[in-house]
């Protein structure tokens, strides 16, 4: 039986992140993605991808294929059109959770609200879309594709940390929309300066700053972009120096076992 890993808190920041850019496109990658590969950083515990993607009006990922990942899609601003080949089309914004099950294979697009469900661009369209995708291993591949959204927006309102998407037992009774892995969870929190809250404890955890700066509890000051790789330990205190959201994935595997 291997050891336990070692309690460690792993800070990476903004600046330090992988980037692609083209003229439509500016996606930072917390994990190597694409042509960005680097061994030493492809994935913490079960998430193999965080993208902070900005994408311009009218523009957007043309029809592409997945398959055996959990693809969790999170709108910061703006507003972004999915279609795939299993019929479900919709608009994803702030406030709704987005989960698609790439199973035994799924294509789907996604663009700028600037693209209407048509397929015409909107003239009066006219703000990027910024939106954090997240992928995440399945329990077991060659499952059924699936989709599924929850609008979570009150919840957000009330404060502190909320479920938008989970395959953990302990949330089958309350919001969040499910994913195929037993072991993880999607967190999001709404912080208004000086609220504080409590992370959960898990084998994995990994905090991203979606906007504004926080203070980790013996981390420091964190902003915009920053993250947090926690490995065997949990139940860090951190409060928002200004008005902030955070997203926070609960793991307890990893790849590999």
């Amino acid at each position: 039986m291997s050891a336990p890993p070692t309690p460690q808190i792993d800070v990476h920041r903004a600046g330090e992140r992988l980037a692609t850019r083209i003229d439509w496109l500016d996606s930072k990658h917390s994990f190597s993605f694409g042509q960005h590969y680097d061994p030493d950083n492809t994935h913490h515990g079960v998430l193999l991808v965080s993208n902070d993607d900005i994408v311009s009006p009218g523009q957007g990922f043309d029809t592409h294929p997945h398959r055996d990942m959990e693809i969790v899609t999170w709108v910061l601003r703006g507003s972004l059109v999915h279609q795939d080949s299993m019929g479900h089309s919709g608009v994803i914004y702030p406030g709704l959770a987005q989960r698609m099950s790439a199973g035994t294979g799924i294509l789907h697009s996604e663009k700028n609200d600037g693209w209407r469900l048509s397929g015409a661009p909107s003239p009066d369209h006219s703000d990027p879309v910024r939106f954090i995708q997240m992928w995440v291993l399945p329990d077991e591949s060659g499952v059924a594709p699936g989709y599924e959204q929850l609008e979570i927006e009150d919840e957000l309102m009330r404060g502190g940390l909320v479920p938008v998407a989970s395959g953990m037992r302990k949330h089958r009774d309350n919001s969040a929309i499910t994913i195929n892995n037993r072991g993880a969870a999607l967190y999001a929190a709404r912080m208004r300066a000086g609220d504080s809250l409590t992370l959960p404890e898990a084998p994995y955890l990994h905090l991203f700053v979606a906007e504004g700066e926080v203070d980790l509890e013996g981390a420091g000051p964190l902003s915009e972009g920053d993250a947090v790789r926690f490995t065997s330990t949990g139940g860090h205190r951190l409060t928002a120096d200004r008005p902030a959201e955070i997203l926070v994935w609960e793991m307890h595997t990893r790849l590999g076992g």
